[in-house]
């Protein structure tokens, strides 16, 4: 993971606690869509995720209740209150929630180096349900 973070820090001229915080956010977000078995496939792959998650700040009022709200109706309602809560922990660091977007790409390029082809598309799948389309 320390390579994931020096990359982000590099690429998107933030700091090692942005890094860390923003790649454990979209990780979080990543773990809330994904069915159990999905997510321990890409954690096998890709060690340190849990550790990222634990860096990844909590999130802040409204956007905890919404986000627990959304994951009980599931669906679009469940992405749109992940995504909530990746930009209420995105703004408690310091980060704009348009971040999210320049982290993203970031961070599965370095999924699918680090665990290649068989889980990319677990995280790609993500993202893009994210992004609507």
């Amino acid at each position: 993971m320390n390579e994931l973070i020096a990359q982000l820090v590099k690429q998107l001229n933030i700091s090692e606690e942005q890094a860390a915080g923003g790649a454990g956010a979209l990780f979080k977000l990543v773990k809330e869509q994904l069915a159990a078995g999905d997510f321990a496939k890409l954690t096998a792959a890709v060690g340190g995720i849990e550790g990222l998650i634990d860096r990844a700040p909590a999130a802040s009022g409204a956007a905890s209740m919404f986000g627990g709200f959304g994951a009980m109706l599931g669906g679009a309602a469940g992405s749109v209150a992940s995504l909530g809560s990746a930009a209420s922990a995105f703004k408690s660091l310091g980060l704009d929630s348009d971040m999210i977007t320049r982290f993203a790409p970031v961070v599965l390029a370095f999924v699918q180096k680090e665990g290649g082809a068989a889980v990319a598309p677990i995280v790609q799948k993500v993202m893009d349900k994210l992004a609507g389309r």
